[in-house]
């Protein structure tokens, strides 16, 4: 009996469909490792017989080394394979190539190529005769050059093995072109590359799609169309591959109309439907802004990925369709960190940075973990509300799960800090990084300036110029606007100047504004005049309405009226310009003209826009409007706005109501500028935080003048700091004062 029931359990175990137990491959893997040390250990490896074993135990189903070795490059057990590669006594052709490809897929280049050189090459000549007699084959040029990344690798070797390929009589094989045609490509050799194509007398459509590859690689898309042009013109027959490298060089170039072509060369061919060429027909159209045939293509499809939703997300994102592309995004069957991260991009294009923090957070809920990218395109979402603490939870998340901090993570927190009022973490972050570019010190330069400190602005602007990295228009921009908030006139004079003398930028009308804008606020008008009357271009709504908002602060009326007709020749949809020449004419007794600059904006129908102020309370952000009352809390809040105006006039304050243009009395016109949304946000930060915690609010317009003096009473009654950020600079009040000095 026990004799039979071996048999039969022998029987079953012959039996080729009876599936056989094997211990789970990572477990094998680490006691067939073990099994080898001990090997190793009591010295057993030289021995024939347990060379077989050892073969026959890493591959049971395979007997030659070759396939043992091959087995470890598969898995990237490189150690293994080197251990067992330097325990042959003898090594064929196979054994090198295998070895030296391993060490290319586990990023050793360089050991790759002195295998190579150690068994192929001595000093630059063929010596097999020295090396056992092997000479490299079609495998061996292809991969090693598959390690090709940088300029300097083509520079120093890339030649050198193309010479080689050479002298063994490989540079005809299709294999060998190819790599040798990819490694000057990827190089940054087109040159060479195309040189090389040209040379060969037969050239299949493989070598085609590798130099079609090689131009969009470095960005000559209209070299890929033409020799794509140049293919048909051969009778050489187009792959897929072909049609999604030339889709690739029409997107990037935006060329609709050749895009559109390269549809109907696919439409006529057999290669559809195939889903990687109808994504790159998606691509090629949102790129080019067609987002109506985008959409046909995708209904077309008879299968769609993630890729194909994501593309119309993005597209329909970057046409201002930021509805439809979430109604887009929240159709898709699966999400992945590409299309997460276009949905929060989409709304910060759109400026809805609160949305943008919305699906951040959902992200997290769905457990996808962000990037970089996705992290650089939050904090400018927290940057833009001035949400801080959602900012400074991004960095400490970052730090935790070891996402790296590259340089434009690093620049996204510069300005994330300096757009929320902390210049001191902006710095902090600045002296940190390691590495810096233009964008870094632009940042921290304009970052300094926007929160009035403008000599350590232009300090920074002349470490800049002794550093190797050049400033651009941008920078100076930052510079200027720095020298005209903190009244560095003559510094302000000479950065003008230098742009030209010391970096060749020639100044655009943002710079002549920052200049106008500097004069003016110092009180010299006339020189600001003289400035604007010779621009080398027509000066913009910008650069008169500094000139009036200065002459509005010193009082002159004739250059105000002069700069005010300027303004209202350009029929600008706002009413600030009105408003502003209307204060001046009332602050002069000229009251019959203050009136008509209003019913001019009556009879125009100009509106003025409404203020929007947001607060950052626990991580979320609550915005208001003027007379908001769809808070949760406007009961509170109505009831901290009345206790804050009573304590505002026992302490002296006295509204100034010359900004309202409705017809209102005096006591309406009181309380409506009591309700404006930065003092509503005030008010909700005081009942929503500790005491002495300092508020900090955003605005989407200029503070009133009204409202400035308000802040400055508030700060002394409720001992808190106020850091007001509207659409020009920030305002820190501290005990009655304010940062800006009262120039602003």
């Amino acid at each position: 009996m026990r004799h039979r029931a071996r048999a039969q359990a022998g029987a079953r175990s012959n039996d080729p469909l009876r599936p056989r137990l094997r211990p789970a491959p990572s477990q094998s893997l680490r006691l067939r490792k073990q099994l080898h040390s001990h090997a190793l250990k009591l010295g057993f490896s030289s021995d024939v017989y347990v060379q077989n074993t050892l073969m026959n135990m890493y591959s049971p189903n395979e007997i030659t080394l070759v396939n043992v070795l091959t087995a470890c490059a598969r898995a990237r057990d490189i150690e293994t394979g080197k251990q067992l590669f330097d325990e042959m006594p003898e090594r064929n052709i196979f054994c090198w190539n295998i070895m030296i490809k391993g060490h290319v897929e586990d990023s050793d280049y360089k050991e790759a190529l002195r295998l190579c050189r150690f068994h192929y090459f001595k000093d630059g000549c063929c010596s097999c005769k020295d090396y056992c007699g092997l000479a490299p084959n079609a495998h061996t040029f292809p991969f090693l050059l598959k390690g090709f990344t940088r300029d300097d690798d083509v520079v120093q070797c890339g030649y050198e093995l193309h010479a080689h390929a050479v002298k063994f009589g490989l540079s005809a094989n299709s294999h060998v072109r190819n790599a040798l045609l990819r490694m000057y490509a990827v190089g940054g050799k087109v040159d060479s590359a195309r040189e090389l194509f040209d040379s060969c007398s037969e050239r299949d459509v493989v070598l085609w799609n590798a130099m079609i590859s090689g131009y969009n690689r470095n960005t000559l898309f209209e070299e890929s169309c033409r020799l794509f042009v140049s293919m048909a013109r051969e009778c050489v027959r187009p792959n897929g591959i072909t049609y999604i490298s030339v889709l690739s060089a029409c997107a990037k170039m935006r060329n609709l109309d050749c895009g559109k072509q390269i549809h109907q060369c696919v439409i006529t061919s057999s290669h559809l439907p195939e889903l990687r060429l109808q994504n790159a027909l998606i691509e090629m159209y949102q790129q080019c802004s067609d987002m109506e045939a985008a959409w046909r293509v995708f209904v077309e499809m008879p299968t769609r990925d993630v890729i194909s939703w994501t593309a119309l997300v993005v597209g329909f994102a970057k046409s201002g369709e930021v509805d439809r592309a979430r109604e887009l995004f929240d159709q898709m069957p699966q999400r992945d960190l590409v299309s997460w991260t276009a949905m929060i991009n989409g709304y910060v294009a759109a400026n809805k940075f609160k949305a943008a923090l919305e699906v951040f957070r959902a992200m997290q809920v769905a457990m996808v973990r962000p990037d970089a990218f996705t992290m650089v395109t939050v904090l400018t979402a927290c940057a833009q509300l001035g949400a801080l603490e959602v900012g400074e939870w991004i960095r400490t998340y970052m730090d935790r799960n070891q996402i790296k901090m590259d340089i434009a993570v690093g620049n996204a927190l510069i300005d994330m800090y300096s757009k929320c009022g902390c210049v001191k973490n902006a710095v902090e972050v600045f002296d940190r990084m390691t590495c810096k570019d233009r964008f870094t010190w632009t940042a921290i330069i304009s970052g300094l300036a926007l929160n009035g400190h403008g000599e350590d602005a232009i300090y920074w602007f002349y470490k800049m110029v002794e550093t190797d990295v050049r400033p651009d228009g941008v920078t100076y921009i930052g510079a200027l606007t720095a020298c005209a908030h903190a009244g560095l006139v003559d510094k302000g004079r000479q950065l003008f100047s230098s742009m030209i003398t010391r970096h060749g930028i020639m100044p655009n009308v943002t710079h002549y504004g920052c200049l106008v804008d500097l004069l003016s606020r110092s009180g010299q008008l006339e020189e600001a005049l003289e400035t604007i009357n010779n621009m080398p271009m027509k000066p913009n709504s910008a650069v008169w309405g500094a000139l009036l908002a200065a002459c509005r602060v010193h009082g002159n009326l004739e250059i105000a009226e002069l700069a005010g007709k300027h303004l209202l020749r350009m029929d600008l949809p706002d009413s600030a310009a009105y408003l502003l020449l209307s204060n001046i004419y009332a602050k002069s007794n000229k009251f019959d003209e203050a009136h008509e600059m209003r019913e001019a904006i009556r009879a125009k129908g100009i509106r003025k826009e409404p203020g929007c102020s947001s607060v950052e309370m626990n991580g979320e952000i609550h915005e208001f409007v003027a007379g908001d009352r769809s808070h949760p809390r406007s009961s509170e809040i109505y009831s901290k706005l009345e206790e804050m105006s009573k304590e505002l006039n026992a302490a002296g304050y006295v509204a100034d109501t010359s900004e309202i243009f409705v017809s209102m009395v005096e006591k309406e016109k009181a309380n409506a500028i009591n309700e404006h949304s930065e003092r509503l946000a005030i008010a909700f930060g005081l009942i929503s935080s500790e005491s002495g915690a300092t508020i900090r609010v955003a605005k989407n317009l200029r503070i009133c003048v009204d409202c400035h003096n308000a802040m400055k009473f508030l700060s002394e009654i409720y001992k808190r700091e106020i850091v007001v950020r509207d659409r020009k600079r920030f305002h820190r009040f501290i005990n009655g004062l304010c940062s800006c000095n009262d120039y602003w």
